[in-house]
């Protein structure tokens, strides 16, 4: 069976590494186009392009689905498969052939842009793989197969690969259903759907006054993809990293910084969590215990 596969992110990178080590046939692979990064603004190419190059796969870098379906018409596939396109897509591409997607939530929970960043921010105990059926209104479609997974400790990098690993897999595995004839699906049951939007850099602002789950599931979901972050004095301090230092230090008061025993520690609603990694502006991310050491003009300050 010829798949042709969409995406544009590490997600759809670790998916697609996946689906060639288990020898599925992908003849293209569409992708987004190149995009300005950096300070000079040159075009970057995503991760899924760069791999596909590599193992010689045909690449179509297209802007608007839309626009190119007599193109994507002449490409010899027998099925599609989405995983983070990052493109809504049109009736036009699902008419030619059947089309799959592999989406990072137990649907109809967290439909939407950012479903391991929410699963992370709600501190949920469990999330999971969906492979559905494309339909045209977002993450609607029937659901072919689903398989949970038990959330740890992870972050969302470490939780997102190994989702991407899982859903590799069971790509795989409908695919070769595909190829038998022997597909079922199960239509989702829409009134339990939730909606998750994209997020802004805004959304990472951590709040002192809240507890310390929710301060910590915020820095594990959002840290390494919009960025966390802490006001002090009107100055910006990036957050890496955290820690539950409740057991330690349980008489901080409510978004005062201090510097416990050479550790970077800030009380909040019920306890107090130590900054494992931070970073000013004009710097480099350090540990929290040298950027304390560096900075004692914060200490006794309040987070904003």
């Amino acid at each position: 069976m010829k798949v042709l596969f969409l995406g544009s992110s590490n997600f759809s990178n670790i998916v697609l590494a996946q689906l060639l080590k288990n020898g599925v046939n992908v003849v293209g692979v569409i992708t987004q186009p190149d995009k300005p990064s950096g300070r000079g603004q040159k075009l970057k190419s995503n991760t899924t392009k760069i791999f596909a190059q590599e193992h010689s796969i045909p690449v179509y870098t297209f802007d608007k689905l839309r626009n190119h379906i007599e193109e994507i018409k002449r490409i010899e596939y027998d099925l599609a498969c989405v995983a983070s396109f990052g493109q809504i897509l049109p009736q036009s591409f699902l008419d030619i052939k059947p089309t799959i997607n592999v989406h990072p939530s137990l649907l109809p929970k967290y439909r939407g842009a950012t479903p391991i960043q929410s699963a992370l921010l709600n501190g949920d105990n469990y999330t999971g793989v969906t492979i559905m059926k494309v339909a045209l209104l977002v993450d609607s479609g029937d659901i072919i197969m689903q398989k949970k997974y038990k959330i740890n400790d992870e972050d969302y990098n470490e939780l997102e690969e190994k989702l991407a690993l899982l859903g590799g897999n069971m790509a795989s595995e409908v695919i070769g259903e595909f190829q038998n004839g022997s597909i079922k699906a199960v239509p989702q049951d829409d009134s339990k759907a939730t909606l998750v939007k994209k997020l802004e850099k805004s959304d990472g602002k951590l709040d002192f006054s809240k507890n310390k789950d929710e301060i910590i599931n915020k820095v594990r979901a959002l840290s390494s993809t919009v960025g966390c972050f802490i006001m002090v004095e009107g100055k910006v301090i990036k957050i890496g990293k955290v820690s539950d230092a409740s057991e330690k230090f349980n008489d901080v008061e409510e978004r005062q910084i201090q510097n416990y025993k050479k550790a970077f520690i800030i009380g909040c609603n019920d306890g107090a969590i130590e900054v494992l990694l931070c970073q000013s502006p004009s710097g480099k991310m350090i540990s929290g215990r040298d950027f304390i050491n560096g900075h004692n003009e914060i200490l006794g300050k309040m987070v904003e």
